[in-house]
């Protein structure tokens, strides 16, 4: 043990005065509950981006590949024919290599360039159709959007939402006419599972109705997407929008990892696509959300910048106290030979054990918030404004290393201005002092 540690614990253990004591208490808690304040909104931050675009990317497919000319609204365009070959050529793409920027410390030096690999490749794709409609019931009217599913639809993500009915059959002619209804539509309109109505659209030119059976009812949260879209057998769609059976609006592909969308969106569209065809993430395709989904990045680091401001400035003021405390033991110190650096790490060590004690209760209390809200979900949100009815929480190991390790090195690189007040006290006046 070195000579400044030593000092350090011997005078942190021997502190006496309760002023003092109450000091080193209040800028304990003030760390601890900083930390606690910055793993609870950095978790509730990440879970709240995570829930809201795994709903996204769970309606819409991470990808979506359109002939070059359909509209950006995702609704009625020209259709692309079905392509075995182009489908069994988005599933085969794997891991993809390319070439990026080389990254250091968040810097990137656009004159060097590295070779880098995708963690996975396409997980899933399905084809779709979409066609605007009316539904008229008895006593309600309501603007639609029909989402045409075939076989080869993955009904995982509306099955975890699934409120009552059932998941129609896109293979069984009896469930040709069956439809998927969101709960906000279905309150609309008064209606529910097993009930019908009639969706009146243009075919041709020629208004023509298409009577449905309500076959479940789901609710995603998402309020945009509920109260607009619902699902049927894509042979309806392709109907009414006089298509023949081998055309449709476009795919829907999934990748295995998020991240590397861009990079999988890119080579599909570079690679494995006529030039009439167009890849596009459903990010590009509907940026609002997603801008949205940023912005709680400012708030996140405001909001751990004023945690990190708190936790300096109450680690600044028991330090000065501190230091004035322990005038007489500098003046020895100094008396004895020692510099003033070496006096002044006894300090940042004395500092470093409180800013230890404040970050081991930090965590404590930071963590067992977070597990007592993921598991019980007492916070609760309004769906309608959020997309979530109770907070989320994304506990992640590495990100709570680094807001311990930084908080510490950040708190402890500002205490040495203090410090500096070590360097001012003469021996012989804190001597002669005392």
């Amino acid at each position: 043990m070195n000579f400044e540690r030593f000092i350090a614990q011997r005078a942190s253990s021997s502190g006496k005065k309760s002023f003092t004591r109450l000091i080193i208490l209040i800028a304990t808690v003030a760390v601890a509950l900083s930390l606690t304040v910055m793993i609870a909104t950095s978790s509730l931050i990440a879970g709240f981006k995570k829930e809201i675009t795994n709903k996204i990317f769970g309606f819409w497919g991470h990808i979506h590949i359109t002939d070059i000319n359909s509209n950006r609204s995702m609704l009625e365009g020209s259709p692309m024919t079905k392509d075995p070959a182009l489908y069994s050529s988005i599933m085969n793409v794997d891991k993809v290599e390319y070439l990026r920027y080389m990254e250091f410390l968040g810097i990137q030096f656009t004159s060097v360039e590295v070779e880098d690999r995708t963690e996975g490749g396409v997980k899933h794709a399905q084809s779709f159709a979409m066609k605007p409609g009316i539904i008229q019931t008895k006593k309600q009217i309501e603007g639609i959007i029909l989402k045409g599913v075939d076989t080869d639809f993955n009904w995982d993500f509306f099955k975890d939402y699934l409120e009552e009915g059932e998941i129609f059959d896109t293979k069984d002619s009896l469930d040709a006419r069956k439809v998927l209804i969101s709960r906000t539509t279905a309150d609309r309109l008064n209606t529910d599972t097993g009930k019908k109505f009639i969706v009146n659209s243009i075919v041709n030119g020629e208004p023509m109705p298409f009577r449905f059976e309500v076959a479940g009812v789901y609710k995603t949260g998402l309020e945009e997407f509920d109260k607009k879209f619902a699902l049927v057998n894509i042979g309806i769609v392709q109907e009414m929008l006089g298509w023949n059976e081998n055309q449709i609006s476009g795919y829907e592909v999934f990748v295995e990892d998020i991240d590397d969308l861009d990079i999988i969106s890119q080579y599909i569209d570079y690679n494995a696509l006529e030039n009439y065809l167009y890849a596009e993430t459903i990010r590009e395709k509907i940026p609002p959300i997603f801008e949205w989904l940023n912005l709680q990045d400012l708030n996140e680091k405001v909001i751990l910048a004023l945690m990190l401001v708190v936790s300096i400035i109450n680690m600044i003021t028991a330090l000065l106290i501190l230091i004035l405390e322990r005038t007489e033991m500098i003046g020895v110190l100094k008396a004895m030979g020692t510099n003033n650096w070496s006096v002044r790490k006894v300090f940042l060590n004395y500092a470093g054990y409180i800013i230890i004690a404040g970050l081991f209760w930090g965590n404590v209390i930071g963590i067992s918030l977070c597990l007592i809200q993921k598991h019980f979900g007492i916070i609760k949100l309004s769906e309608a404004d959020y997309y979530l009815s109770v907070a989320p929480i994304d506990l992640n190991f590495w990100n709570i290393l680094m807001l311990n390790v930084g908080t510490f090195f950040l708190i402890l690189l500002f205490l040495v201005i203090p410090t500096w007040l070590v360097t001012r006290i003469s021996p012989v006046r804190a001597i002669r002092f005392q």
